[in-house]
């Protein structure tokens, strides 16, 4: 019988299904635990700092709701025949 699977599973019984474990999953670590698993114990050299949030970089020059609303600007304000009217093909 091969190892790792249930008696019942090769008997060929179709009626029951097997039925394996998932494994535990581990917990989050918060970073002293994680730093601890790591590298141990740690000593007075070592301490964990809070920095502030950052600052943005620059402004953002337009929204993601002002760049739809540009389009939607341009694609009204297109001439409809320039729009469907076929391109020539390309000359290589």
């Amino acid at each position: 019988m091969p190892a790792g699977f249930p008696p019942r599973a090769i008997a060929g019984s179709r009626s029951t299904v097997p039925f394996w474990r998932k494994p535990d999953r581990l917990r989050p670590l918060d970073e002293a635990a994680a730093y601890a698993r790591c590298h141990g114990d740690r000593d007075e050299s070592v301490r964990i700092v809070q920095l502030p949030p950052r600052r943005a970089r620059y402004d953002l020059l337009a929204t993601g709701e002002e760049i739809r609303r540009r389009f939607e600007e341009r694609i009204d304000g297109r001439d409809p025949e320039t729009a469907l009217a076929p391109t020539p093909p390309a000359t290589a």
